[in-house]
């Protein structure tokens, strides 16, 4: 791996993140499913919600789109690897969840489970599943990657019926040039080609050095090389919208001080189209949470806006229907406390003007 990333403190929000997505469900057997999950009801679900201040809550039309709720399953690995699916799911289902991405096929102590079984039981409560992560590329040769293992890759998307596969792994194979980053453009725009073969969309999703400059030309912004040079019919982009701003907040000025603003959301009003899938996570601003600028919180309990992000994603030529929206958080407190918060929260947020 030609980057090395940082190790972090075990509060830090992006440690998380610096693990291997595809190996999440590690954690120990656990107390039984049912004292763990306790009496949550449909009812519970929308309690205990923080409405921040100017986050557009009160009568109107939902900003968020019916049926486009969903969760990447990163944030709930230790309730899955000890409950299982199954359980995790009836819970997902009274919170109103619609969909799911998952980040691993396994359940750790609860048991093996086949493709085949997990997509049942994903269709069995309700939901769908939208997407998966897996790895861009790893030293050992043999191991589940994209680079490595795409067929095997591809064949588990299509048994599960998924209609993205994508991996967030960021473009530094060959390193932080701007050539390196078009060799990787050129790898995703093969596995975009076979994905769509496959009826399946390719994605990347970000984190915030997306946004940082080129090592041998630092007027040139990595995260543009990328959507440059990648054909945007074979690969699309997963917007992390919390790792966004905390790129807009590092990465706003260049190394030689000239100064480099932008705003996250005018990438995607830009294009769209090649934003199918979005990571819902937020984050309270503080400068002193080096070098991020923001903590991260549930959904709802921070500063960055929804009501604004969402809905005009929502009035763009593709509309309410052609986006989904991923409730995630790398580290919570309690996983279930989030996904139940975070989802009363999102369904509460009501569109200016309705």
């Amino acid at each position: 791996m030609s980057r090395t990333r940082r190790t972090e403190a075990a509060n830090d929000p992006e440690l998380v993140h610096r693990l291997s997505r595809r190996n999440m469900l590690g954690v120990a057997a656990g107390a039984t499913a049912a004292a763990l999950l306790g009496a949550a009801t449909p009812a519970a679900a929308a309690a205990g919600t923080t409405a921040s201040p100017g986050h557009g809550h009160g009568h109107g039309r939902p900003v968020l789109p019916p049926g486009r709720l969903g969760i990447q399953l990163y944030s709930l690995r230790d309730k899955v690897a000890t409950l299982g699916f199954a359980a995790v799911f009836a819970e997902l289902r009274k919170y109103g969840y619609d969909e799911v991405e998952y980040a691993g096929y396994s359940q750790g102590s609860a048991g093996p489970i086949s493709l085949a079984q997990l997509k049942r039981v994903t269709r069995d409560h309700g939901l769908r599943p939208i997407g998966s992560h897996v790895g861009y590329y790893a030293s050992d040769p043999g191991a589940y990657t994209f680079a490595q293992n795409l067929d095997r890759v591809l064949d588990d998307a299509a048994a599960l019926g998924l209609p993205h596969i994508g991996t967030a792994s960021g473009p530094w194979r060959y390193g932080s040039t701007v050539d390196g980053w078009k060799r990787c453009a050129e790898e995703f725009n093969r596995y975009g080609a076979a994905a769509r073969k496959r009826g399946m969309k390719f994605y990347q999703h970000n984190h915030s050095e997306e946004f940082s400059f080129a090592s041998d030309r630092p007027d040139v912004r990595l995260y543009d090389v990328l959507l440059a040079e990648t054909d945007p019919d074979l690969v699309h982009l997963e917007m992390d919208i919390f790792w966004a701003y905390v790129g807009q907040y590092r990465y706003s000025v260049r190394p030689d001080g000239t100064p480099a603003p932008f705003d996250p959301l005018d990438y995607v009003l830009d294009q769209p189209h090649r934003y199918p899938l979005f990571h819902v996570k937020d984050g309270d601003r503080d400068d002193s949470a080096v070098p991020y600028g923001y903590r991260m919180t549930d959904v709802g309990d921070g500063d960055i806006d929804y009501r604004r992000f969402i809905s005009a994603v929502n009035r763009t030529r593709h509309g309410r229907s052609a986006h989904h929206w991923q409730a995630e958080h790398d580290n919570p407190v309690d996983s279930l406390t989030f996904a139940r918060r975070s989802s009363a929260h999102l369904h509460s947020l009501r569109e200016k003007g309705h």
